[in-house]
């Protein structure tokens, strides 16, 4: 029996696993993760060897970096870790410290990524239950803001204190979203990492890894958490949809669809199974052509959509849409094999020019949202940029 069996795989409504509690540091292991946690316990609990002074989480949103790290930081500094190999205990002083957001020998940057409920979601909000869901979105909006993000020096310089201070038994420093880390901040951060100190572990986690620093890459060591087996992957996203979508009985055909259009990130692909957005697909599709018709203007695309979703719902799924579109404009057979946007396209295929502009357009608008702009606005001029594809 895999720990996952023993201790059982819950069915969650995030991308973070997270227990009952909410507490992503107490959250079972993921299936693909196991033989990586197995040996990285193992080396440590090793007497001769030891963590790496610095780790990097590295890869696409969805492929449970983020749960990893939690997992590893609860059992590292779990007083009764020796007797728990598995995981945390849940039980000790240290994991009550972290259980409460208090663990002296914890510093995390940006504050906005410290476990919560809210927080640290690797695919977005839409799955949050519907009586949760406009307090989520909210949350959700103002911790991924870019400017609560952003690690700049200062933040770096205020770690120096807890990284010096000898002495004081293991600690750990958390770094999320490193790519957002300044140069400044980089560049102190790189000062850390040229001169470890004894007990003192620096975990870094990052989404494009490609915007690090190469001075900063190449003095932590990676993590192989990116390589995903295609068939534990399906048989996860199976078994936590349960075998419906949006409350419909699915085939394995469809689960291997939303794991394809997830780039094969298993949590990405149940955020996105569940989010409502999904489902309404071919009503995308059949507004647009509309649209690009005449025969529906584009103030009352826009009045209609904007009660069934919010802008940045919408935003994903043209996003989402788009993918495909450019697929079939290149000659390649569309992913979504149960929407059949190649017959909307057959007459009339747009520019590519006019999916660039869109696709600048739909990051303008990400952008603006951040500056709590007026969505009637942002959503009328979308489905302008639409009737114009």
């Amino acid at each position: 029996m895999s720990e996952a069996d023993a201790i059982g795989i819950m069915n969650t409504d995030t991308t973070t696993i997270t227990d009952v509690t909410g507490n992503a540091y107490f959250a079972p292991l993921l299936p693909w993760q196991q033989t990586l946690w197995t040996q990285m316990t193992r080396r440590i609990s090793m007497p001769a060897q030891q963590l790496p002074h610095a780790l990097l989480a590295a890869g696409m949103q969805g492929m449970g970096k983020r749960a990893f790290v939690w997992r590893l930081v609860a059992w590292l500094l779990c007083r009764n870790r020796d007797q728990n190999p598995l995981g945390a205990c849940g039980h000790c002083e240290s994991c009550q410290w972290l259980k409460s957001g208090t663990h002296p020998s914890l510093q995390v940057l940006p504050i906005t990524s410290m476990p919560t409920e809210a927080n640290n979601q690797e695919g977005g909000p839409e799955s949050v239950s519907s009586t949760k869901k406009a307090k989520a979105e909210s949350k959700t909006k103002k911790a991924a803001s870019p400017a609560s993000l952003t690690i700049k020096i200062d933040d770096i310089r205020a770690l120096r204190p807890f990284i010096y201070q000898g002495g004081q038994g293991l600690r750990i420093c958390v770094l999320d979203h490193a790519e957002q880390m300044t140069i400044a901040a980089a560049n102190a951060l790189l000062k850390t990492l040229e001169e470890p100190q004894a007990q003192v572990h620096l975990l870094l986690m990052s989404d494009m890894p490609a915007k690090l620093l190469p001075t900063i890459k190449s003095r932590v060591q990676q993590l192989p958490l990116q390589t995903i087996h295609p068939a534990i992957a399906l048989d996860y996203v199976t078994q936590q949809l349960g075998g419906t979508i949006n409350r419909q009985i699915v085939s394995p055909d469809d689960i291997k669809q939303v794991l394809q259009l997830a780039n094969g990130a298993p949590l990405a692909a149940i955020d996105m199974a569940k989010s409502t957005w999904y489902s309404m697909r071919g009503l995308w599709l059949t507004t647009w052509q509309a649209l690009r018709s005449g025969k529906r203007s584009a103030i009352a695309a826009s009045e209609y959509w904007q009660k069934q979703l919010s802008l940045l719902e919408f935003i994903r799924l043209t996003e989402l849409m788009m993918l495909d579109v450019r697929r079939v404009c290149l000659g390649l057979a569309s992913i979504q094999s149960d929407i059949d946007i190649s017959a909307a396209l057959a007459s009339h295929p747009p520019s590519d020019g006019a999916l660039e502009t869109l696709t600048l357009e739909l990051q303008q608008t990400k952008a603006a949202l951040q500056q709590n702009v007026q969505e009637k606005f942002a959503y009328d001029n979308l489905m302008q940029q639409l009737a114009q594809l």
